[in-house]
């Protein structure tokens, strides 16, 4: 007889952590499964985890702004006992640059709508913060290999908006551990090592789990958090052809520098998004700075049919682009000679919006698309997650009346139908991630 549970979770990363800790926090006996050897190993432990309130859609901004109050309280909310010790939120605020690489105007009326804390600043008040910052305009982005990357500046930024309650997390794989251990002390189970080859199904709908060595496992639900290999899952089960929305894999290349010299990033720095530039920064361990890109329309996408083979290597195109550009904004910054950097994939959604939602197999949920700027949000989309797999499975039409959750620590309401996997593809969308 095969082992029974109440819910199948499949992926261990930060999102699949919550979102089984979150269902064993209402009464259902989960087992959370992973390819991989251990909680976190897979995108999660390459993730950013910068946790930042800017996002083009009210939604987004809210969802972010919740987030803030489980970081800061994390391991008050994992309410557990964690023999690794608990990840630590690095509060050292966030910045972003008015610029016409984002549509700041937009966050700015997001900001003010959801309440999160903010301050506009001048110019000579980025100056006054961190001193090694030139503003100068750079736009349009371009790549170091196009000559007019090379052009010196004429024209000064608008300004900037800062955010006090931004920043990272210090380890993101551990605070992946941190969320099992926080499912298994309400009765959760994980297994690792396990690759999922089939969804099984009976009577039209989800009935479990088959494993490449055999195993199965039986449950009424079946969520897909899966990652990168999320559009895999969804072809096991058979859901994609009634998805408007869908997900693929992005490679993506994140690098570390020293901080300059005479300048502690990891202890004054702020993480910063500057659009102008195309890229992203922060703190990193060690005064370094840890770089990536907001995906400029000159920097290719690399989109990867197999999940499982890739180019794991930094290319020294892409570490050039990157770092050149954060030394566009800190003229002061060396660039060594060895290079530093991870490159792993995003689960990208058609629109970058995440897919929170059922899917036309009964029984069969999905927490996928999250594009690389998801890790902030794990817990509220794990409450939210488990909000609404509750409701369904008690009887709710989600797809004809979309649930609306109110959200726990700032008391908003959102629409979920928002990250519906049916939606049309959302216009004020960025298209692009900040970690």
């Amino acid at each position: 007889m095969n082992p029974k549970y109440d819910a199948i979770v499949i992926g261990a990363g930060i999102i699949g952590g919550c979102v089984a800790f979150e269902l064993c926090k209402k009464g259902y006996k989960t087992l959370s499964v992973d390819k991989l050897p251990a909680a976190g190993y897979g995108s999660t432990s390459a993730s950013c985890a910068i946790v930042r309130a800017h996002y083009s859609t009210r939604d987004g901004v809210a969802m972010a702004y919740e987030g803030f109050f489980y970081w800061k309280e994390w391991e008050k909310y994992c309410d557990c006992q964690d023999e690794s010790g608990f990840a630590k939120f690095r509060n050292t605020g966030s910045l972003m640059f008015k610029s016409q690489g984002h549509d700041w105007k937009k966050v700015l009326r997001n900001y003010k709508a959801v309440g999160v804390e903010h301050e506009e600043w001048t110019l000579d008040q980025v100056r006054q913060r961190i001193g090694i910052y030139d503003t100068r305009e750079h736009w349009p982005i371009r790549r170091p290999e196009d000559d007019a990357f090379w052009t010196e500046p004429t024209k000064e930024l608008e300004g900037a908006i800062y955010c006090p309650g931004g920043g990272f997390m210090s380890d993101p794989q551990l605070s992946c551990h941190n969320a099992q251990r926080a499912a298994e002390a309400k009765g959760g189970a994980y297994l690792f090592n396990a690759e999922v080859v089939e969804i099984r199904k009976a009577d039209d709908r989800v009935a479990g789990i088959t494993l490449k060595d055999g195993r199965q496992f039986d449950a009424p639900i079946v969520v897909n958090v899966a990652g990168p290999h999320s559009f895999v899952i969804n072809r096991l089960a058979g859901v994609e052809d009634g998805m408007k929305i869908k997900t693929h894999a992005l490679r993506h290349e994140v690098h570390h520098v020293p901080s300059p010299a005479g300048f502690n990033f990891d202890k004054d720095g702020l993480h910063t998004s500057d659009g102008d530039n195309g890229i992203y920064f922060r703190p990193e361990v060690g005064n370094m700075i840890l770089v990536g890109s907001e995906d400029p329309a000159c920097d290719k996408q690399e989109w990867i049919d197999d999940p499982d083979n890739f180019n794991r290597q930094i290319t020294d195109a892409q570490y050039k682009a990157q770092v050149y550009r954060l030394a566009k904004r800190i003229p002061s910054l060396g660039i060594p000679d060895k290079k530093q950097g991870v490159a792993d994939l995003y689960d990208c959604s058609s629109d970058w919006i995440p897919i929170y939602d059922k899917s036309d197999l009964k029984g069969f949920y999905m927490a996928i698309g999250s594009s690389g700027n998801q890790y902030k949000n794990a817990p509220v989309a794990g409450g939210m997650m488990a909000d609404m797999i509750d409701k369904i499975e008690k009887g709710h039409d989600h797809d004809k009346d979309p649930i609306q959750y109110t959200l726990p620590h700032i008391g908003l309401t959102i629409d979920t139908g928002f990250f519906s996997r049916l939606r049309e593809i959302n216009p004020d969308s960025s298209f692009s991630v900040n970690g």
